[in-house]
């Protein structure tokens, strides 16, 4: 999963928002999140607005908002705005410019980091990091409940639970404290949702947790989205600080989604909370149950100890499972099938378990090994792969 850094607005599109295309109530609503303050105005007309903070700080900034985009002049006072909020120092500016240009919902991360070590920068940088891959970890989390829910989801729906990502922007860490993430509405709010009701529910869980000393609670919470994933995510969010937040907000040009708050309210954890987490965790890697699968796949490397007798297979999964490949082990018939099947160019299909342990990546009880009939365009595809692995196919073209 990549996620982008905002940067600086205007340098990132080339070009501000258009104006004719910002709703004021929805610029208003942002700059009243971010904390700006609201200075008077012509009522009913336009308001206007300052940074937060000091006003030495941010004394040069002040934005003219008008009502509603109705004025002879409210495309004109949105322009001004909108290159005000560019050129302003203020923090929050790139953020808003950010979500105008792309309704996102918000989600922010923060840690209670301890107290400054005596090395300030060295302290600040790792922080940094850990939040930022905490962030990514809970995402990914999110975006896996959505392709289904599961205690475990291990190396499946990974691939489309990362493209589910791609267009999600993140802002800087300053002190390795604070992120943002803008998740885009159009691809990336059912993530957004998804991880609302899990937090919750997994706070929930602990909560009954450290009352009561039962797990129960999060048996249930795997509805709502809770897993493995996602409490692994809260654990690195959480270590290493005197606590750890996440909070949401949604794009006020998308509105509330339903079943949900208009104004979430944050989850916190403490690092008390990690021990049920970790216990959680182990609990839904325990307890996912193996899958039934019918794979179809190319065999992309074979091996065995000699000439004869069964081998280990490596398919690159085309259909059949929400993984990318598997390894699975194979008589010697079946390997011998499975080999002449790569060395004509077909895939080939086979029935069998996909295991939670190694994460969904490890095919049992296999049967029915079969080459699959293809089109050309497939056909030289996988030849093609054969030329650039020769070196793992020798010994399937000896002793056969």
């Amino acid at each position: 999963m990549h996620l982008s850094d905002t940067g600086p607005p205007a340098r990132r599109a080339g070009t501000l928002p258009d104006p004719a295309r910002v709703d004021p109530a929805v610029l208003a609503a942002l700059l009243a999140r971010h904390g700006w303050r609201r200075r008077g105005g012509a009522t009913g007309r336009y308001s206007r607005w300052t940074p937060p903070g000091p006003s030495a700080a941010g004394g040069t900034t002040s934005l003219l908002v008008p009502g509603t985009g109705a004025f002879p002049d409210s495309e004109d006072l949105l322009g001004e705005a909108l290159t005000a909020l560019a050129r302003s120092a203020a923090p929050s500016a790139r953020d808003i410019l950010v979500s105008l240009a792309v309704p996102s919902d918000e989600i922010r991360w923060w840690r209670e980091a301890p107290e400054p070590a005596a090395v300030v920068g060295a302290a600040s940088w790792t922080g940094a990091e850990r939040l930022h891959g905490a962030a990514r970890q809970i995402l990914l989390a999110g975006a896996l409940a959505v392709r289904g829910r599961a205690g475990y989801h291990g190396a499946r729906h990974r691939r489309r639970a990362l493209a589910a990502l791609d267009g999600v922007l993140v802002g800087p860490a300053p002190g390795g404290r604070d992120l943002t993430a803008f998740v885009p509405v159009e691809t990336g709010r059912p993530v957004a949702v998804r991880l609302h009701h899990a937090l919750h529910a997994a706070r929930e869980a602990v909560d009954y947790q450290r009352a009561t000393g039962g797990m129960e609670a999060f048996d249930s919470a795997v509805a709502a989205g809770v897993s493995r994933e996602l409490t692994e995510a809260v654990i690195a969010l959480v270590r290493g600080s005197e606590g750890a937040g996440i909070a949401l907000e949604w794009a006020p040009a998308a509105g509330t989604p339903d079943g949900c708050p208009a104004r979430p309210e944050p989850v916190e954890f403490s690092p008390g909370d990690l021990p049920a987490l970790r216990r959680a965790g182990a609990r839904y890697l325990r307890d996912e149950p193996a899958v039934p699968v019918r794979i179809t796949g190319a065999v992309v490397r074979m091996r065995r100890s000699g000439p004869a007798g069964a081998g280990i297979v490596r398919l690159r999964v085309l259909a059949g499972a929400e993984v990318p490949h598997v390894r699975l082990e194979l008589d010697e018939e079946a390997y011998r099938i499975a080999g002449h099947a790569h060395l004509v160019g077909l895939p080939v299909r086979v029935a069998g378990r996909l295991e939670s342990r190694g994460g969904f990546r490890r095919l049992t009880m296999t049967s029915q090994v079969a080459p699959v009939q293809v089109d050309d365009a497939e056909r030289d595809r996988l030849m093609k792969s054969l030329q650039e692995n020769v070196d793992y196919f020798e010994e399937a073209c000896t002793g056969e």
